[in-house]
């Protein structure tokens, strides 16, 4: 099975890094009552918690949202177009110092979620580079599967090496935007894109069921 996906600047047949950002495309229904039921709940977030909390990370009480401004929290694009969704939570990210480095949202409908957004950003792509990893793996070990191993790519032994690789390749291209795809991971869609913003680096884990 190829979990990734492959252009030219990236050696295997497995990874995709575009030199330019875009927007994230699922092709599965989100609102169909099958992903609703399959996969990672609103109650994984507490496993997140634990798990971060080992490493001097605190991840905040979850805050329901439900007004207007649930688009800029748990917005996400279907064939090129933005969707949203009915119900959708947030927590606070914050390092060891009690740094904010961002949130961790998870959305769906009240009874289950189907997509996850983390939103980490740092002053540089090196500014706290290993919480931001630590993060964004136990993301996808705690909502999709801790199934890298299983999975047969040669490119990446793990995930923290994949997520290394696309920093990596974010630094070589001069600070362009990337997106970076996995694909058939536990069934599950995972895209990281690194924008450039004015003072900041803002890096972006997305996990859509």
């Amino acid at each position: 099975m190829n979990k990734l996906f492959l252009i030219p600047v990236l050696i295997g047949i497995a990874v995709v890094i575009l030199t330019s950002f875009m927007y994230l495309n699922q092709t599965s229904d989100p609102q169909s009552q099958s992903i609703y039921d399959s996969g990672f709940t609103y109650y994984d977030i507490e496993k997140i918690q634990d798990t971060l909390a080992e490493q001097n990370i605190f991840v905040s009480v979850p805050t329901p949202i439900t007004d207007h401004t649930i688009s800029q929290y748990c917005a996400f694009f279907d064939n090129g177009l933005p969707q949203t969704v009915e119900y959708c939570t947030t927590t606070a990210v914050l390092d060891f110092e009690g740094v904010a480095l961002g949130n961790i949202n998870i959305g769906g409908n009240t009874q289950s979620p189907v997509m996850a957004v983390a939103n980490l950003e740092t002053a540089t792509l090196e500014s706290n580079q290993d919480e931001v990893i630590l993060i964004f793996e136990t993301l996808i070990e705690t909502l999709v599967c801790d199934c890298w191993e299983d999975e047969e790519s040669t490119d990446y032994e793990s995930i923290s090496a994949w997520l290394e690789a696309a920093q990596t390749f974010y630094s070589n291209s001069d600070g362009r935007n990337i997106k970076s795809k996995i694909d058939n991971l536990g069934d599950s869609k995972i895209f990281l894109e690194i924008t450039s913003k004015e003072n900041s680096v803002l890096q972006t884990l997305i996990i859509l069921k």
